[in-house]
């Protein structure tokens, strides 16, 4: 049987409309179109913006003596991210994946080892700030490449909008997986010897998985789109895209007050070295959250999904304020990690739905870069208000940002999309 007929008979009209029978199967089921190897090679070739991006507030923090000046440099590196990862997308939309992430996986390759040489040579702040500034902007952005090349495969197979969903799924669920093994990485660098290892490691694997990722087969599925500059204008994203990027903006600023509010009350409770455990625990819980998303059913759909995630961040995240001890930190993160996965989700599948096909890539690291900035500019911001105020205030920065997405979930108004993928 075609993989076609396949998804028909499992999803179609006469399989429960749509809905995904077994979540086991949604994952097999897009395991089978991709392959088994893009997976790997994606979920390592993102691993290390996890790894910089926690590691940089360690290496510079150790090697300044200054957490706000960590802060400070991650808050760069995130930045040159989010300024250029719009770009790459573009260009891959245009140009088409393998050339762009070729070049880009090479030259961020080179930059992360120029950020921890710098480090270690402890030169004046603004030359770190310009070598983090380098490394975000040449980072390939394989993530949310890795979702468009998922769902030009999935769509050019007539997939349902329930294995869409468990592509996007997965892929999140290994975004919060990077976010888990990053930190532990940079932990056990430490233990090993100094956080520069980790950096080490994660140039190497950007260069190596990210050539990988390029050169994978399946980077036909996306063609640069033949779309004339005089048509371009015509692509014009609808305004449920930007609202659903300004939702995205604000839980970035949520886990970078997180971050840094975990950060400073480690060291006040003189375990720095949980931070990374903490982390994790967060991650995990997560990524069993987002894994769980195929289960959902049609009819609890995208703008239902998105109110109640953010509603559960606004609400869970409030115990973190008066948490004062180690064993209750690592309770209340454990179980506030489940909101993180399920916003991401439906904020990608709400991206997905909306934008024009030729523009998907783009589309998706918009998307990636509204969280990124939110987290960059808090981890400067909350880095500073948790020296200053303790890890209480950062935490409460955190709270005040859910609820601020909570509230433009619930005024948002997504809509329907129409057949080349633009919502009206």
């Amino acid at each position: 049987m075609t993989e076609k007929g396949r998804c028909e008979r499992r999803y179609g009209r006469g399989a429960r409309r749509g809905r995904v029978l077994s979540t086991a199967d949604a994952y097999r089921d897009v395991l089978a179109i991709t392959g088994a190897a893009l997976p790997v090679l994606s979920f390592l070739a993102r691993l290390p913006v996890a790894v910089i991006q926690f590691g940089s507030v360690l290496l510079v923090a150790g090697t300044s003596g200054s957490l706000a000046t960590g802060g400070v440099v991650a808050c760069a590196l995130a930045l040159g991210q989010v300024t250029a990862g719009p770009f790459v997308g573009r260009l891959a939309d245009r140009r088409g994946q393998r050339p762009v992430v070729l070049a880009f996986a090479a030259l961020n390759a080179v930059a992360v080892a120029a950020v921890a040489g710098g480090a270690l040579l402890r030169p004046p702040t603004p030359v770190l700030l310009v070598l983090a500034v380098l490394a975000g902007a040449s980072v390939p952005g394989i993530g949310p490449l890795a979702r468009a090349r998922v769902v030009a495969l999935l769509r050019g197979r007539d997939a349902p909008p329930g294995l869409v969903g468990a592509a996007l799924s997965l892929e999140s669920t290994m975004d919060e997986l990077s976010f888990v093994l990053g930190p532990a990485l940079v932990g056990l660098a430490a233990v090993a010897g100094h956080p520069a290892y980790a950096f080490a490691v994660a140039a190497l694997l950007v260069a190596v998985c990210g050539t990988g990722f390029a050169l994978h087969p399946t980077a036909r599925a996306i063609a640069p789109a033949a779309v004339p500059h005089a048509r371009e204008a015509s692509l014009a994203l609808p305004r449920a895209v930007y609202v659903v990027r300004l939702g995205l903006v604000f839980l970035g600023v949520l886990l970078g007050a997180c971050g840094a509010g975990i950060a400073a009350l480690t060291e006040e409770l003189g375990a720095p070295g949980h931070a990374g455990l903490v982390y994790a625990a967060m991650g995990v819980m997560s990524a069993v959250a987002g894994l769980s998303m195929a289960a959902l059913p049609d009819r609890f759909g995208l703008p239902g999904r998105w109110r109640a995630a953010t509603a559960a961040a606004a609400l869970l995240s409030l115990p973190l304020v008066w948490t004062d001890s180690l064993p209750a930190l690592y309770a209340v993160v454990t179980v506030f990690g489940a909101v993180y996965a399920p916003n991401l989700v439906t904020g990608f599948a709400l991206t997905e739905r909306a934008v024009p096909r030729p523009r998907l890539a783009e589309g998706m690291t918009w998307a990636a870069s509204a969280f990124v900035g939110g987290q960059a500019v808090t981890l400067a911001v909350a880095g500073r208000l948790a020296e200053s105020h303790g890890a209480g205030a950062a935490f409460a920065l955190g709270s005040a940002a859910a609820a601020v997405a909570f509230a433009i979930a619930l005024a948002a108004r997504p809509g329907a999309p129409t057949p080349d993928g633009a919502a009206p």
